[in-house]
């Protein structure tokens, strides 16, 4: 397999993209450390079904070794004791993909500063930016005592795409844009150990949560198109898995270093595609077909 005897850490790997890499990560032959605050014991305040318990037997099962630890990654002492962990069972961590969110439940939308609640606009930031920075900075010492290592940090949006969207809230928009940054600024630091940090962003995913919110499965997601036309461009979260796995097999991924990317993207760079074959290109189709007021249709999209 493409990644035998590699050892990753999906931090935020309960649900979404974060399940989707780590599953792939499996099934490129890794072993996958799962973290998240929701267990089959213990639920976050998403209530939400999904455990990383199961997302770890789902990276077993594709053939990789999932191990499942709940970490609250806002919590420091938590953070260091997983890193400890890694480093007394397996020696080594050789991809660091920084998925931690949790803001789903703390946006709104279309509302400027003043009328956003401003406890849950401050918690947002907390959940998808310090989470961050307290995982790099416990785990990157020990990514960088091999040459090789990969940081991803997940975002929304490619920083080119940011940089003149508004992404229709104060505190979503920072902390999204704070994420495509947070991966150049360690590419800075990195570089110098021959490790290589990106930012990388799915398209439209079929998250768990957005395919309940439609209404719809994975098997009828199209329905949910006569009432969201431009869902037609969405993907799975093993989308963005394979492009992380294909980001970790590429001995020239260094050239990635400090660079925003998209799953859509690397898919018509390394030729990996969605699991129905297509290769959905959403951070194309988005400006020139939905931004752009066109119909629906991503014929040449994916």
């Amino acid at each position: 397999m493409l990644l035998d005897g590699k050892i990753a850490l999906v931090a935020g790997g309960t649900r979404g993209a974060g399940r989707g890499i780590a599953v792939e990560l499996g099934a490129a032959g890794a072993t996958v450390y799962v973290t998240g605050r929701t267990t089959r014991s213990q639920q976050s305040e998403y209530a939400r079904p999904e455990t990383i318990e199961e997302t770890a037997e789902l990276v077993t099962a594709q053939g990789g070794k999932g191990i499942a630890v709940q970490v609250d990654h806002l919590v420091a002492e938590e953070v260091r004791a997983l890193v400890e962990r890694i480093r007394v069972e397996q020696g080594r961590l050789d991809i660091l993909v920084n998925d931690v969110w949790g803001g789903e439940k703390l946006f709104e939308w279309n509302k400027p500063v003043w009328d956003h609640d401003l406890e849950n606009g401050l918690r947002l930031l907390r959940l998808g930016i310090d989470t961050h920075l307290i995982t790099a900075h416990y785990a990157l010492p020990i990514m960088i005592e091999r040459p090789g290592g990969l940081l991803v940090e997940v975002t929304d949006g490619t920083a080119e795409y940011n940089a003149d969207h508004y992404r229709l809230s104060p505190f979503y928009d920072l902390a999204k844009v704070a994420v495509n940054r947070m991966a150049w600024a360690h590419a800075r630091d990195l570089e110098r150990h021959g490790a290589t940090s990106v930012s990388l962003t799915p398209g439209w995913l079929r998250s768990e949560m957005m395919l309940e919110a439609f209404g719809v499965r994975e098997e009828n997601w199209r329905d949910a198109t006569a009432n969201v036309p431009h869902f037609v461009i969405s993907e799975t979260p093993r989308f963005v898995g394979r492009a992380v796995v294909a980001l970790a097999a590429d001995p020239g991924r260094s050239r990635w270093n400090g660079q925003s990317l998209s799953s859509g993207g690397l898919a018509q760079l390394y030729g990996f595609t969605d699991l129905d074959g297509s290769r959905p290109d959403a951070w194309r189709y988005v400006p020139e077909v939905q931004d752009a007021g066109k119909p629906a249709d991503a014929s040449g999209y994916r």
